[in-house]
């Protein structure tokens, strides 16, 4: 019998911490919790679009050996086209997207800069690159400038600025004019990921690069399907040449087995979905004023976005509130430290365009109690 002991002390430092994870099944509770932020998902809106018994539901290999074809071609070229972009390339997941871009692109003697609050797929991804890398303080343009002249680079090495459209957890916007600015300033190249932007900011949820008329300064996006757009994947759009080096040397694509026909099928499905959803968008904007205008009796991040962070210092106290909430039939999920700092445990709050104003306004009550 093999020895796995050796497990349990980093598990009970969690369990000390209060800070165990375990997996759940979903249940009927009123949906707080979750990234599907327009209801595609819950109201199952790309399956009657895609012809499921025509579709391959494996790739037999990664896409330089068995696993390319036609229609995955077709689909990159038709995001390119929506988001203004010279090329698109599909990675499997946000994580593989952004692990294959900053463990490749970035190289030994250059520079990465990024968001403190980055997700952690960007962290590991800058972890396995031979790159210099620094943090600056969450959306301090002044910090990242003071980084940014302190960085002495040769004329062959460069410089790289990493952030996220919309955080994760905070659900606020990054200050992306003045990133592109400093960009410009000191000649580095931006890479952004706008993971919980798609299908939400913008006419048509083409994300904040394009809301702002920025899609031509940015050197590299990342696209993530999983979560407004319903499925699954990711593109990394860029120029040709980017997307050239990706297939090359981007090691999260080159060793993956490629997404089969169905989910991409499904990915062409919710890009001929989402961006008419203007009616889902605008009911989202009118519950997150009214959330952001309640007064709940707890600390609120300022946020435009579906997610709404509700501070309740300590994992203890931010597990039994949750779990209070859980028993009003609300599902709401605490975020604890060592997920985010110690102090800033929370209420993950997600709110979509099925949500009512009266399962909000239930909420609403229940946090004043």
């Amino acid at each position: 019998m093999y020895n796995d002991h050796f497990l349990n002390k980093k598990l009970e430092e969690r369990k000390q911490q209060n800070a165990f994870r375990q997996l759940r099944l979903p249940d009927a509770k009123i949906d707080f919790c979750s990234n599907d932020y327009l209801g595609i998902v819950k109201n199952n809106l790309l399956a009657p679009l895609i012809n499921g018994d025509q579709l391959k539901t494996g790739s037999t290999g990664s896409r330089l050996l068995a696993g390319n074809y036609a229609l995955i071609e077709q689909v990159e070229n038709e995001i390119a086209a929506f988001h203004q972009s010279q090329t698109a390339l599909i990675f499997n997941s946000g994580f593989d997207a952004n692990l294959g871009v900053l463990s490749s692109v970035p190289q030994r003697g250059d520079t990465i800069i990024y968001d403190s609050l980055c997700h952690a797929s960007i962290r590991d991804g800058i972890r396995l690159s031979a790159a210099n890398s620094f943090s600056f303080a969450h959306n301090d343009v002044d910090d990242l400038e003071k980084k940014l002249r302190h960085v002495a680079v040769a004329a062959d090495k460069n410089i790289f600025i990493v952030s996220e459209t919309v955080f994760s957890m905070d659900g606020d916007f990054c200050t992306l004019k003045q990133l592109v600015a400093l960009s410009k300033k000191y000649h580095a190249h931006l890479i952004i990921d706008e993971a919980h932007a798609t299908g939400i900011i913008g006419e048509k949820g083409e994300g904040l690069v394009q809301y702002l008329h920025l899609q031509h300064e940015i050197f590299c996006r990342i696209h993530t399907f999983g979560k407004a757009c319903g499925c699954h994947g990711a593109a990394v759009l860029g120029s040709l040449q980017l997307r050239d080096y990706l297939i090359n040397f981007a090691r999260s694509f080159i060793y993956s087995t490629a997404l089969p026909e169905h989910d991409v099928a499904v990915i062409r499905a919710s890009y001929q979905t989402f961006p008419f959803m203007i009616n889902q968008r605008k009911h989202l904007q009118e519950i997150i004023s009214m959330f952001q205008s309640a007064d709940i009796g707890y600390q609120k991040l300022t946020s435009q976005t579906p997610v709404q962070g509700v501070i309740v210092p300590g994992n203890d106290e931010a597990k039994k509130l949750a779990k209070r909430l859980q028993e009003s039939n609300l599902d709401i999920r605490p975020i604890l430290y060592p997920t985010v700092a110690k102090g800033a445990e929370r209420l993950r709050i997600v709110l979509h365009a099925f949500n009512t104003k009266g399962e909000l306004q239930l909420l609403i009550d229940e946090l004043k109690q």
